[in-house]
């Protein structure tokens, strides 16, 4: 098992990270509290295939253990649906010793946190990631939120979780899209912060998408060190942090304008990071050789590399509404060379530009071809 520590003083939590972790009630014994509640909190695809195992886990720890399944997909991000796991919380009387398991994706993952960190003013929750995803970016560093039809994850909260249990057995049930989404997480790691680790993986790419167990621990341990290098240096994104949302601009703005749950979130960050690379190029900050290298190996991954055509008016809109826009002016995290990210504001004009070059009316996500 390969552990990794997010080292944040009193609220320093593992991730931990093997195959089989949802069978072993030892590696859940941090998170226990005897004679307390524990509600395992996932949705309706996930909850059949991992909810009964989670349970015997956690039984020999808690006195009760207890359920709430809840609708999947992005679409289901919302208010009412958080209003959902608040509900069971309250049928259940459960008081401030419950601890909330979120046993699912990154919406999932997003939705139990903001919820433990409302309920009662705050209770204890622990990650159980089952997506790529959400093993390697969204369980990790405690971004909490809801999705608001006007913004993604513009309501929430920072809330750290008090154990994260990545069990790598669980990404061979994800259906070949959802592993292709994970991927654009990856890749982003990789390019914002090692280019070592980008050579790895354009040679083991392959082995990832055929779901290489030795392979895909090695990414998620090294996704998981470099985020917890950032978040222990920047837990609330007021500054370094917001080199982790390279593409996502971008990437907020298609989910958002295409409807959530067309898009899926990998998707669209695979293709935001293309339109970024390309801006960090015409602001003279990339060399176009590595703008190409890096669209390849998101195309290896099986993510789009054109995005659909918003429109103009539609696209400056979405991007508008994103947390690093200050002042009314959005400021993009591109790349000064591969491994170098900066934050740098840039006119409306030249993302523009980016896009053009690589929208395709009536493109969907299954659309790869440059």
């Amino acid at each position: 098992m390969t552990t990794v520590r997010i080292a944040l003083d009193s609220r320093a939590y593992d991730i931990r990270i093997a195959s089989g972790l949802l069978d072993s009630p030892d590696v859940f014994a941090a998170a226990a509290a005897r004679q307390a509640t524990a509600l395992i909190v996932s949705n309706t695809t996930v909850a059949p295939l991992y909810a009964a195992r989670l349970e015997r886990s956690l039984a020999p720890h808690f006195a009760r253990v207890l359920h709430c399944v809840l609708p999947d997909g992005e679409e289901y991000k919302t208010w009412d649906t958080l209003n959902q796991i608040f509900t069971d919380l309250l049928r259940h009387q459960c008081d401030r010793k419950t601890t909330l398991f979120a046993l699912g994706g990154g919406v999932i993952g997003d939705m139990t946190g903001f919820a433990a960190a409302s309920y009662m003013r705050g209770v204890p929750f622990v990650q159980v990631p089952t997506t790529l995803l959400a093993q390697v970016d969204s369980s990790v560093g405690g971004k909490t939120a809801i999705n608001h039809p006007l913004g993604k994850n513009m309501i929430g909260a920072f809330y750290q979780p008090r154990l994260v249990v990545a069990d790598l057995s669980t990404l061979h049930t994800l259906p070949q899209r959802e592993l292709s989404a994970g991927m654009a997480e990856v890749i982003k790691h990789a390019a914002i912060a090692d280019v070592d680790f980008l050579d790895w993986l354009e040679a083991n790419i392959d082995a990832l998408m055929a779901r290489d167990d030795a392979a895909l621990a090695e990414a998620v341990a090294r996704c998981c060190r470099i985020k917890a290098h950032v978040v222990s240096q920047d837990e609330t994104e007021a500054g370094l942090r917001a080199i982790l949302n390279f593409g996502h601009t971008f990437g907020h703005a298609i989910e958002a304008g295409m409807g959530y749950g067309n898009w899926l979130h990998g998707e669209a960050v695979g293709a935001g990071m293309v339109l970024a690379a390309d801006l960090s190029v015409r602001l003279g900050l990339l060399p176009r050789q590595d703008a190409e290298r890096l669209a390849r190996l998101i195309a290896r991954a099986g993510l789009p590399v054109q995005a659909p055509d918003l429109g103009a008016a539609r696209w400056a809109e979405w991007m508008q509404v994103d947390k690093k826009t200050e002042g009314g002016e959005v400021r993009f995290v591109l790349l000064h060379g591969l491994g170098r990210p900066v934050l740098r504001a840039a006119a409306m004009a030249e993302a523009q530009a980016s896009i053009a070059a690589h929208v395709r009316a009536g493109l969907s996500p299954a659309e790869h071809a440059a």
